[in-house]
C-alpha cells in the first residue's frame, strides 16, 4: 500500500457493492510502468468479493494472448494487494487495482444535461472518428448528432462483447452502472470481468458437447439481452426513469413479443414531448431499423436473439456511407414500418392512398408465414386498425348530425377450447366519442361509447389471384398496379422474374354476427340510430359486417393484412395490453 497515493474522495462514476470499499489512488512507485497514474483500489471483503476479484484475475490470464483488445475494451485489471502478515491474507481484505477511466460511468455520463456535447468532447469527434460508423460528417440536427453518437458507443460496446463471447466467456454483468468510456483512448470499456463466465462445465461429469452447446448459446443470449437494454435506455431517454423502465421491463417478462414495443411505447414517448420524441425519430428513420435491432437484441426465444457480429452489420448501427446488404426480414420489416408511418400521418391524398396500397401490395407478396398453421400460431391477440385501402369518409365537409369522432378500432381473436377444427371468436371494438356540435372541430370531448360486433370464424388454406383472367372474384388487384412489383429496386428485394399468377392466403369464414353498442349517456332510440349509421358510415364495413372479410393475406408478429370482399386490404397493427393494467 506504500506505492499508492491515496486520494481523499473518490469520482461519483465509480460502482461498487455493499460488500466492497473503493478508493481512488496515484501509483508512486518510481520503478512502476504505471507511475504518476491513477487507478482505483476496490477493497473486497466478504468471500464472495474476493471470489469476484480472483475471477477477474483468472479473466486477465486467459484474454493475455490479445492484450491490445483487452486493453482497448476491458476495464484493465493491474494486479492485487495482500495484507503482509501471511496469517489475514485469508480472513482480510483482498485488494484489486484496476485501471481508471474517468469521473463518469455511462449511467453518469447520460444523466447529465449536456451529455450529447459533453460525450462529444470527450470522444474528440472528428472527420476521422466518425468513419469509423459509416459518417462523413460532424455536428447536424440533434437527431443526427445523437444517433451518431450512440453507434459509435454500441459498436465499440458490441465488439467488446464479441472479443469476451470469442474467448469462451460470458460477461453475466452489462449494464449502465458497469460500462466507462475511457477519455484518452475513446474507447468503451466493459467492467472488470469479475462475474465472466465460461461457456464450457467446469464440471467434466457434467460437460457434453450438446450441453456445452446450450450453455454457450444460452450465455451469449443473457449478454444480447443485456446489451438490448443499454441500448433501449441511451435511446429513449424515458427510460432512464425507473417506474418507466420496470413497465418496459414488465412488457418483456411477461411474454410479449418485442416486435410490438413500438406500438406499447408511442403512448409513452409522445406523452412529455408533443413536438417529437428524439429517441422515437432515430429508432424510425431508416424504415424502422432501430426497432428491428430492438427486436432481435431482445427476442423472447433466446435462440432467435441476434449475435454481436450480425448485430455490428445491422442497418442501424451503420452510417449512410457503409453499403450493406439487408436480410429479406429487414426488408419485409422496413415495409412494415413505412405503411405504419404512412398510416400515421393522417393526411390521405391521392398520391398518399396510392403508394400505401402499393406498399400493402407488396408485403403480401414478402408474406413469410403462408401456412395456415402459421396463421394459427399468430392471429390470437388483440389488434388495431390502422389502414384500410377502401373509401374514407371523414367529417368535414359533411358536418352530419351527431357529430361522430371514431377514436380506435380493434380486431380481437381468441381461439375456443376443446375444439379439433380450431374456431375462433372474434370481437369487432370500435371506440366513438359523441361531440358538441357548436364547437366539435376545436373540442374533442365528449361522451364516450363502444360498438362491438361478436362472431365466430373458422380458417382455411385459399389462394388469392393476381390477374384478373384467373380469378375475377378472388383477384386482389388490377393487373396494371401489380406490374409495378417488376419495377425498380423492388425487382431486387422480390427477387421476382415474373409476378407469380397467385399467392396463398388463409380463407376466413364467419357465423352470424351478434351486434351491441354501449354508451356513457342515455340515447333514445332515434339518437341510438342516427350514431350508429354515422359509426357504419365513417368505419370500413369490413369492421360492421365481419363476413364481408373473406382472407387473410399477410401476417407476422406485429402486422396483418386482411381483404375484404370487395377487394380492399385492412392494415392492422399487434395491441398488447399494457404492462402496469
Amino acid at each position: 500500500m506504500t506505492d499508492f497515493a491515496v486520494a481523499d474522495r473518490i469520482s461519483v462514476g465509480l460502482h461498487g457493492r455493499s460488500d466492497e470499499m473503493i478508493f481512488e489512488a496515484t501509483v508512486r512507485d518510481p520503478s512502476s510502468d504505471l507511475y504518476g497514474s491513477t487507478v482505483v483500489l476496490r477493497q473486497l471483503m466478504s468471500s464472495q468479493a474476493k471470489r469476484r476479484g480472483r475471477r477477474a484475475l483468472e479473466v486477465l490470464k486467459k484474454l493475455a494472448r490479445r492484450q491490445m483488445m483487452y486493453h482497448s475494451y476491458a476495464m484493465q485489471v493491474h494486479g492485487y494487494v495482500l495484507p503482509s502478515n501471511e496469517v489475514e491474507q485469508d480472513d482480510g481484505p483482498f485488494i484489486l487495482v484496476h485501471g481508471y477511466h474517468g469521473s463518469y460511468s455511462l449511467r453518469h455520463w447520460l444523466q447529465l444535461s449536456d451529455w450529447l456535447p459533453t460525450l462529444e468532447a470527450t470522444l474528440a469527434l472528428d472527420e476521422d472518428q466518425v468513419r469509423r460508423v459509416g459518417d462523413d460528417s460532424i455536428g447536424g440536427p440533434a437527431v443526427t448528432r445523437q444517433l451518431r453518437l450512440i453507434r459509435i458507443l454500441m459498436r465499440d460496446l458490441l465488439i467488446g462483447v464479441n472479443y469476451l463471447h470469442s474467448h469462451g466467456l460470458a460477461h453475466t454483468e452489462l449494464r449502465l452502472e458497469n460500462v466507462h468510456v475511457s477519455p484518452i483512448d475513446k474507447h468503451v470499456k466493459v467492467g472488470i470481468l469479475g462475474n465472466a463466465v465460461d461457456f464450457h462445465d467446469s464440471e467434466p461429469r457434467n460437460s457434453t458437447l450438446a450441453s456445452n452447446d446450450e450453455r454457450r448459446k444460452m450465455m451469449i443470449a443473457f449478454d444480447m439481452r443485456c446489451v438490448g437494454f443499454i441500448m433501449a435506455k441511451m435511446v429513449l431517454r424515458e427510460l432512464m426513469d425507473p417506474s418507466t423502465f420496470l413497465k418496459f421491463k414488465s412488457f418483456l417478462t411477461k411474454g410479449n413479443d418485442p416486435a410490438c414495443l413500438r406500438e406499447f411505447l408511442l403512448p409513452i414517448l409522445c406523452q412529455n414531448s408533443p413536438s417529437g420524441n428524439i429517441g422515437l425519430q432515430m429508432l424510425d428513420r431508416q424504415w424502422g431499423a432501430g426497432w428491428n435491432l430492438f427486436a432481435l437484441l431482445l427476442a423472447t426465444k433466446p435462440d432467435k436473439r441476434i449475435s454481436c457480429v450480425d448485430a455490428l452489420r445491422h442497418p442501424f448501427l451503420c452510417g449512410p456511407k457503409w453499403r450493406i446488404n439487408p436480410s429479406l426480414d429487414v426488408i419485409r420489416w422496413g415495409l412494415g414500418s413505412t405503411a405504419v408511418h404512412m398510416a400515421e400521418d393522417y393526411i390521405y391524398g391521392r398520391h398518399q392512398r396510392r403508394r400505401l396500397a402499393y406498399f400493402v401490395e407488396l408485403m403480401e407478396v414478402l408474406n413469410p408465414n403462408t401456412r395456415r398453421e402459421s396463421w394459427l400460431n399468430n392471429l390470437t391477440g388483440r389488434w388495431r386498425l390502422l389502414y384500410c385501402t377502401g373509401r374514407h369518409i371523414g367529417l368535414t365537409l359533411r358536418q352530419p348530425s351527431p357529430r361522430i369522432l371514431i377514436t380506435d378500432a380493434f380486431l380481437a381473436f381468441a381461439q375456443t377450447a376443446d375444439s379439433i377444427d380450431p374456431v375462433f371468436s372474434l370481437t369487432s371494438d370500435i371506440g366513438f366519442k359523441i361531440m358538441a356540435e357548436s364547437d366539435w372541430p376545436h373540442d374533442k370531448s365528449g361522451t364516450e361509447g363502444t360498438l362491438s360486433v361478436n362472431t365466430s370464424a373458422r380458417i382455411a388454406t385459399g389462394r388469392i389471384y393476381i390477374h384478373e383472367q384467373d380469378g375475377t372474384d378472388s383477384r386482389a388487384t388490377s393487373s396494371k398496379s401489380s406490374r409495378r412489383y417488376l419495377r425498380g429496386k423492388w425487382r431486387k428485394v422480390s427477387k421476382m422474374k415474373e409476378l407469380p399468377a397467385s399467392l396463398p392466403t388463409v380463407n376466413i369464414t364467419m357465423d352470424e354476427p351478434d351486434v351491441s353498442m354501449s354508451c356513457n349517456s342515455t340515447l333514445n332510440v332515434n339518437s341510438a340510430q342516427k350514431v350508429l349509421q354515422e359509426i357504419r358510415t365513417q368505419t370500413p364495413p369490413e369492421m360492421f359486417d365481419l363476413s364481408k372479410i373473406v382472407c387473410g393475406t399477410y401476417i407476422d408478429a406485429r402486422l396483418m393484412i386482411l381483404r375484404g370482399v370487395n377487394g380492399s386490404a385492412l392494415l392492422f397493427t399487434r395491441s398488447n395490453s399494457r404492462a402496469d393494467s
